[in-house]
């Protein structure tokens, strides 16, 4: 299983009238930690782009258990349960600084050609680089 750690920083800006971070921010740390992770082992967005596939969200969830506040140090562990075929499913656990668990969350990604718009089979840059994480297993 593919599982790597974000740190992220709340910001000012992501907190409500209530003081809590606003829910759709959750989306954008999904998104900021799974990039980061991605490009840890060495996968680029911009590259995949530039060989014409794109990975588009076509599914999000969240679960709140906790609210996370302005100025706290949120963990962002991201795992991949399984090699990708056509999509790749990453989960979220968001943890406080007092490691508490506050969010749990899912995006669904397909991997697209950009110039047809039609799905097609995860590539080889992003299979060869989870690959030793799954222990060779397909």
């Amino acid at each position: 299983m593919f599982t790597q750690s974000i740190n992220i920083r709340v910001r000012y800006a992501e907190t409500d009238q209530m003081g809590y971070v606003y829910y759709g921010n959750y989306a954008t740390y999904y998104e900021v930690a799974r990039v980061e992770s991605l490009r840890n082992i060495g996968f680029s967005y911009k590259l995949l782009e530039e060989e014409g596939v794109m990975m588009p969200v076509v599914e999000n969830k969240s679960k709140f258990l906790r609210p996370a506040k302005y100025d706290d140090l949120l963990t962002i562990k991201v795992m991949v349960e399984e090699i990708p075929v056509s999509r790749i499913t990453f989960k979220y656990e968001v943890y406080n600084e007092r490691k508490k668990l506050i969010n749990l969350g899912e995006t669904l990604l397909a991997f697209v050609n950009m110039k047809n718009g039609r799905a097609r089979e995860a590539p080889d840059s992003i299979i060869n680089l989870l690959k030793p994480f799954f222990n060779g297993k397909q």
